[in-house]
């Protein structure tokens, strides 16, 4: 009776030595180290995604773009605090209606973001700040580099939540919106802030974000409906 568990006969006493480009394939991992050899495999992917990451963002800083590092540092600046999505929520909320229930579900949307971003994943994965110095960022595109993790990018994940809610809510803005939310989570690795990576994962929060606060706004509507 076969045991999966079990690995499968090797070669005898007398067999010696087998060529080993002849030499049959080895036999089945043993069911309790199959846990073992997933997370070993799991380390080596993320040691690889890590060093594409950093390659990504030595490539970035090593290419020359004068003409976009004052415009990208600057709008770097103006996404602090989502400035610029809470200036657009509320040129939004003047017009009552759809314009205003987007500006009220982009702002519930960074909210959530936020709260994750800054709450959870920060504090879960705590990676480290690129080192902009040793990368050779230049000078001219540098923003005040955070104190906090790097992992996920917190702007990043507001300004695609805003894009996001706001975007299903009115569709005429769901293109600039997101165009803008690319422009800032790109300049966050263009001034050397936040790897490729932290950016992506921001922006997978931001989705999520957006998502769960139309969710949260449809049920409060239909709460609403249903108690008239």
């Amino acid at each position: 009776m076969s045991d999966e568990s079990t690995y499968e006969a090797g070669p005898g006493p007398g067999e010696g030595r087998r060529d080993p480009s002849t030499a049959p394939a080895a036999g089945p991992v043993r069911l309790r180290d199959r846990p073992r050899a997933a997370l070993l495999a799991g380390r080596a992917a993320l040691h690889d995604l890590r060093a594409v990451d950093g390659a990504l963002y030595a490539a970035v800083a090593a290419t020359p773009t004068p003409a976009l590092d004052v415009g990208l540092r600057r709008l770097s600046n103006a996404a602090d605090h989502s400035k610029i999505s809470f200036a657009v929520a509320a040129a939004l909320a003047l017009f009552p209606g759809r314009p205003r229930r987007a500006a009220l579900a982009g702002v519930g949307a960074i909210a959530i973001a936020s709260a994750s971003a800054n709450i959870l994943g920060k504090r879960l994965v705590r990676r480290p700040r690129p080192d902009r110095e040793a990368a050779r960022v230049v000078v001219g595109r540098h923003v005040p580099m955070p104190e906090s993790a790097s992992f996920p990018s917190g702007h990043t994940a507001s300004a695609v939540a805003f894009a996001t809610a706001a975007g299903v809510a009115l569709p005429p803005v769901a293109v600039p919106l997101g165009l803008l939310a690319s422009a800032v989570g790109y300049s966050r690795v263009h001034t050397g802030v936040h790897y490729p990576g932290d950016v992506a994962a921001g922006a997978v929060l931001g989705l999520a974000s957006g998502a769960a606060s139309l969710a949260v706004g449809s049920s409060l509507t239909k709460r609403r409906a249903a108690s008239v």
